[in-house]
Formats: C-alpha cells, sequence, structure tokens
C-alpha cells in the first residue's frame, strides 16, 4: 500500500511539472518558429492570392536584434490586406513583437545585430531543403 501511494505521488509530481507554463523564452521560440513556418506555407500555396508573393520575407531568429524590425516591417506592410492567412500572420508577428518588446523584455538576450543575415538564412534553408 506505501508503495501504491509513493507510486501515484510519483506520477502526480510528473505530471505537474509538465504542466507547468512556458517561460517567456520558450513562447518567443514557439511563436517565432509557428510564424516562419506558417509564412513557408503561405508562400509555397498554391490556392493563394498572388499578392503573397510580393510579402518581404519572414525569417525569425530571435536572438538577432534586427528581428524586431523586421516584425515591425512586416506588420505595417500594406499590401495583401485582404487575404485573411496573411492578416492571420501579420497578427501573430504583431503579438510576438509586443511580446518580446515588453512582457520578455528583460529576459530575451540577442546574440547578433546582423540584419542580412535574416534575408540569407531562408535562402541557405531552401537550398538545404532541396
Amino acid at each position: 500500500m506505501k508503495m501504491l501511494l509513493s507510486l501515484i505521488a510519483l506520477l502526480s509530481a510528473a505530471l505537474l511539472a509538465h504542466a507547468a507554463p512556458p517561460t517567456c523564452y520558450s513562447r518567443v521560440l514557439s511563436l517565432s518558429k509557428e510564424i516562419t513556418e506558417s509564412f513557408k506555407e503561405l508562400q509555397t500555396s498554391k490556392d493563394v492570392d498572388p499578392c503573397v508573393e510580393t510579402l518581404p520575407r519572414l525569417y525569425l531568429d530571435i536572438h538577432n536584434y534586427c528581428v524586431l524590425t523586421k516584425l515591425r516591417d512586416f506588420v505595417a506592410y500594406p499590401r495583401c490586406e485582404r487575404v485573411i492567412e496573411v492578416s492571420d500572420l501579420k497578427e501573430k508577428a504583431r503579438s510576438l513583437y509586443t511580446i518580446m518588446i515588453s512582457y520578455c523584455r528583460r529576459d530575451l538576450v540577442f546574440l547578433t545585430d546582423d540584419c542580412s543575415a535574416l534575408e540569407n538564412s531562408v535562402e541557405t534553408s531552401d537550398e538545404i531543403d532541396s
């Protein structure tokens, strides 16, 4: 009986450990990956408006300080307002920007400020996938 109670307590502790809320960093990281993947899917979709091809590239590296400018520019891009997928993507980008500049401002560490890396990384990852 004592062994059974110990096992139940151990399993309960394990479940509570997985139920912990995400950290600021993990939330920013997962949202940036989600946005990057959604953008790639949008770019490769065949049933999408031609204006999507004119969107600025959106590769997000949250360790690069230039990501803030990249997010701000993407959200402010005036075209494709009528495309629902683009509006949803812009809303996610706006949320990520807000989280990074307000809620997680002190938790994030930027390792670089190389803006060209955010442009070239899309080409590099596309070449690797091919």
